[in-house]
């Protein structure tokens, strides 16, 4: 009996509290806005792609206030797009990071914009629309890069974040068209794509350019002896460079994976690249 009457009080109670939490009228409602979504109309890739852009709070278009920017490979907003800017903003608030706009550069096809042309049978089987990276790498140049100078207060900073196959193709813009952006944040790169041709290539790119003045930020986890070798390699090529303007830092996350390391990864890069600074 004592259950019976205790259930009943329970129920009650439940009834109660959803009752009043139905009465509650609201007082506004607004869009939650953290910045824009733009599509433009590639005619280098002859497609229409999305542009996510976070814009910093109190963002204002001023003749002196220019605002550094920060490209995401992966943007879309169900990718990598919200993870950067909840780490930007953070780092804004709390460490030295000016106030920064990041682009998000949704996919489409992530497999050929990524990747350059391959003559590996199994790789041109298993991925059918490989091999687009060159025609990617003219939006981002000549499409992206001007549409966002030209509609936004932009200063010379721009930054590339791209994990996995987007370190792929952050990687070759850094061999092929370093000035492209001047930081490079490179996470669990996919050298292995081609048989490693540009790590086997690494050298002759590197001697291609009197100058790299660039920073380059190659991270990896827990991720397999393939991978991990790799980015170690990768990043011990830079050092070894001597470019005394190219500038390279490697992170080793051992207890994160390829699932993981992407937050932790930009998470310490940004530590190196905006110290606390106790105010």
């Amino acid at each position: 009996m004592k259950h019976f009457f205790y259930s009943i009080f329970i129920m009650t109670i439940c009834f109660s509290s959803a009752e009043a939490q139905t009465s509650l009228k609201e007082s506004s409602k607004t869009p939650l806005t953290i910045g824009e979504v733009v599509t433009i109309d590639s005619k280098i890739l002859s497609e229409s792609r999305r542009l996510n852009i976070y814009l910093p709070e109190d963002y204002k278009v001023s003749d002196t206030l220019k605002y550094p920017v920060i490209y995401v490979l992966d943007g879309s907003m169900h990718e990598d797009f919200v993870h950067i800017v909840g780490l930007v903003q953070f780092f804004n608030l709390q460490m030295n990071m000016p106030k920064t706009i990041v682009v998000g550069i949704a996919n489409i096809d992530r497999k050929k914009d990524f990747t350059f042309p391959t003559i590996d049978k199994k790789l041109k089987k298993d991925f059918p629309t490989t091999g687009g990276s060159r025609k990617f790498i003219d939006f981002l140049e000549n499409e992206v890069q001007p549409y966002i100078n030209a509609n936004y207060p932009t200063n010379a900073q721009k930054m590339l974040i791209g994990q996995s196959l987007g370190g792929l193709l952050a990687t070759e813009i850094l061999f092929k068209k370093p000035t492209l952006f001047t930081d490079y944040i490179i996470v669990s790169p996919s050298l292995w794509w081609d048989n490693e041709t540009l790590l086997k290539d690494a050298k002759m790119f590197l001697s291609a350019h009197k100058k790299m003045p660039v920073n380059v930020y190659v991270s990896v986890g827990t991720e397999g002896e393939i991978m991990e070798r790799e980015a170690r390699t990768f990043a011990e090529l830079l050092k070894n460079s001597g470019k005394p303007n190219l500038k390279t830092e490697f992170l080793f996350l051992p207890k994160e994976n390829h699932a993981t390391i992407l937050h932790q990864s930009v998470n310490d890069t940004f530590k190196l690249m905006f110290p606390y600074i106790e105010k």
